[in-house]
């Protein structure tokens, strides 16, 4: 007699969550999400959100999770902008001033390494830090333009060219620096995901022995986690949909994948080919050694 599979959470005890996309769109929460998070913490599973996008402080991240009934801290978000900080830290002297080209979530997290934020030529800025700003002047991009031909230091939180919104996909950070890329003929340190430091900040943080990383995103939160040697789950809840997933190259697949959030409570399917069905999204083999949650 064939044994029961279990269920995906119960070989996981610290969740590494993505947020747009994943857990929430905009000002609503993905359907299902709530729940399945609720269900996984009644289990003792530890929750971290690790979110490229640098727009907003972690509190504020946090206060949003608890609108939408998720129970969070800011010390359980872990977001780009604290990366890129961290690292402009570790290149500049304490005190120095950088060019702002992003949102409150990336001058707060420069304030608290002890660098100065600025957004005027004449503040004769060292470095330049830049992260998704929805509010961004233009003469911001401008200035953040002639400072790069100079040569300074630049660190980016996250290159990601789209983002989901309640409306559809919208441009994502990585449609500006991609812009500033080409005019600087620079190319940004992105400290963001797929690389690996937010998650490995975030196990740090909270610890726990078998961590899961949680995305809607092949080329960030995917590659994130195996930059991390994370196992990890897709959600195609967001950015990814079944042609890219069919798409996807051996090396580059997920571990798991799931309909939504939801998936991290139902029993672990082998890896198979087969036409997809409705609700049902499978990988192209099981090359990569993974499974899928059907």
């Amino acid at each position: 007699m064939a044994e029961t599979p279990g269920l995906l959470i119960d070989g996981f005890d610290h969740l590494l969550l993505d947020l747009d996309g994943c857990v929430y769109e905009g000002p609503r929460a993905v359907p299902g999400a709530v729940p399945a998070l609720a269900r996984a913490r009644a289990q003792g599973v530890t929750l971290s959100f690790v979110t490229n996008n640098a727009g907003r402080t972690p509190a504020q991240v946090a206060a949003h999770l608890v609108e939408l009934g998720i129970d969070a801290g800011p010390d359980d978000v872990v977001t780009s902008a604290q990366g890129a900080a961290a690292r402009l830290a570790e290149l500049v002297p304490p005190g120095s001033p950088v060019f702002l080209v992003g949102g409150e979530g990336l001058l707060r997290a420069l304030e608290e390494v002890g660098l100065r934020p600025v957004s005027r030529l004449d503040d004769d800025p060292v470095a330049v830090a830049s992260g998704f700003g929805p509010e961004l002047p233009w003469q911001r991009i401008v200035d953040a333009g002639i400072l790069l031909r100079l040569g300074l230091p630049w660190v980016a939180g996250n290159a990601d060219m789209t983002f989901p919104t309640g409306n559809g996909l919208a441009p994502g950070h990585g449609a500006l620096v991609e812009l500033l890329e080409r005019f600087s003929d620079r190319r940004a340190e992105v400290t963001g995901k797929p690389a690996p430091g937010l998650f490995l900040e975030a196990v740090r943080r909270r610890g726990g022995r078998r961590p899961l990383v949680i995305g809607d995103r092949l080329d960030t939160d995917i590659a994130g986690a195996r930059a991390a040697g994370l196992p990890s789950l897709l959600v195609m809840t967001g950015v990814t949909g079944p042609n890219d997933l069919a798409a996807c190259p051996v090396e580059s697949r997920p571990t798991h994948v799931g309909a939504d959030l939801g998936a991290l409570h139902l029993p672990v399917g082998e890896a198979r080919w087969d036409p997809p069905t409705v609700g049902e999204v499978r990988p192209a083999s099981s090359d990569a050694g993974g499974s899928v949650v059907p």
